[in-house]
């Protein structure tokens, strides 16, 4: 039974904290409110628990900071030239294994997961229509990061005015090996296609974390692999990016290619790539555990209108200034106006032959710059080239 100071940190820890603004430097951080009612631990995370499930979080773990386990399988990644152009994961190699290197003082990690899948989006349906544009699920509704980073953020101010301790919070932000955290701090499992997957909840979800100076008791047991001899994450990828379990080979993976590329998409994986404009979710789409995943009941991540139905062609035919519009406060941002058009015509050219795509193909084609015109004129070959073989067939 708690006693009297303990029950009283813990009514006081549930009030709203005074302010939403995080504080400005680890310096300037705020000492706990009442140091001589100090909760256990134990207590102090089972507080930090009820912040975050009314936060929209449906689990949260402890983890020490422990990454060893991890570096041979980094090491390997960056040797082999996996990671492609994301030079920054090379650069950042010693603090992604080391979290007290990134915020000195860390000696625990707070990990977060949060349900990211939108209701009655289709994405089956829409995936093998190729008059339309597969989106990935994620990015259908506001940008997850500044969903998650805000939530986090508010949660660490509130264990600095309660319990002192709460470092920083990150999602995918910074160089935290996010899914190593996320395995060590009990929320599942690496999978064969090295996402995060649980067996109740699949793999459909975020995660974030907040680096602590708190004596946390860490996760008692961590997730078992439960992915087994199936092999349905690799064989379903289109380009064969799943070069092995937990081994992706990005410069294959058609999320890398449409997102984090920057230049002219490999000629020989644009047919694979099909009507898929912005990431790719066949890994998550045919593993059998996502069969028990949920729709998530957050309002950010509602689709909005035009992104989770939309036809290739209206999507072409947007202004810069029509993206920009459709596309603000999204993760889609991530990519400019020159990408989403590379990306659209290397789908219109996977499209069944249209007179109508020909002809806007075209139109756009004079005024194009160099990366997107080269695309263009890809995909007007294979456009001709299908209208001239249904002509020959009648």
């Amino acid at each position: 039974m708690l006693g009297l100071g303990e029950r009283k940190i813990i009514l006081r820890a549930m009030q709203p904290p005074a302010s939403d603004q995080a504080p400005a430097s680890d310096q300037e951080r705020p000492a706990p409110t009442d140091p001589e009612s100090a909760a256990s631990p134990a207590e102090q995370l089972a507080v930090i628990e009820g912040w975050a499930l009314a936060a929209g979080f449906d689990a949260i773990g402890v983890t020490d900071i422990d990454l060893e386990r991890y570096r041979a399988h980094l090491d390997a990644y960056l040797a082999a030239g996996h990671h492609g152009e994301m030079d920054y994961l090379a650069r950042n190699r010693d603090k992604r294994l080391a979290p007290d290197q990134l915020v000195p003082g860390t000696t625990r990690v707070i990990s977060a997961r949060m349900p990211y899948l939108p209701p009655d989006t289709e994405p089956l349906r829409i995936l093998h229509d190729p008059t339309r544009a597969y989106v990935s699920r994620y990015t259908l509704g506001r940008d997850y990061h500044k969903v998650l980073r805000r939530r986090l953020a508010k949660i660490c101010e509130r264990i600095n005015a309660t319990f002192g301790g709460g470092l920083r919070a990150f999602t995918d932000s910074a160089p935290v090996l996010e899914k190593g955290l996320g395995a060590k701090a009990g929320l599942g499992w690496i999978g064969k296609h090295t996402l995060l997957l649980d067996r109740d909840k699949g793999s459909w979800f975020f995660l974030g974390e907040i680096f602590v100076n708190l004596p946390l008791p860490v996760t008692a047991t961590e997730a078992e692999n439960q992915c087994g001899a199936c092999r349905a994450c690799m064989t379903v990828c289109p380009t064969d990016a799943i070069i092995g379990p937990q081994q992706l080979d990005a410069r294959r993976c058609i999320s890398y290619l449409t997102i984090e590329h920057r230049g002219a998409i490999p000629e020989a994986l644009r047919p694979a790539i099909g009507n898929r404009i912005f990431g790719c979710d066949d890994c998550q789409l045919y593993c059998p555990w996502n069969r028990y995943a949920q729709a998530s009941a957050e309002p950010d991540f509602a689709p909005r209108a035009g992104l989770a139905d939309a036809s290739l062609l209206a999507l072409f035919r947007w202004s810069e200034a029509e993206f920009l519009q459709a596309t603000e406060g999204s993760a889609i941002r991530r990519i400019d106006y020159t990408r989403w058009r590379r990306n659209l015509a290397v789908a219109l050219g996977n499209a069944p032959p249209d007179a109508a795509v020909v002809e806007a193909l075209q139109q756009a084609r004079s005024d194009a710059p160099p990366l997107v015109r080269e695309h263009i004129d890809w995909a007007l070959t294979r456009q001709r080239a299908g209208l001239a073989s249904a002509a020959a067939d009648r």
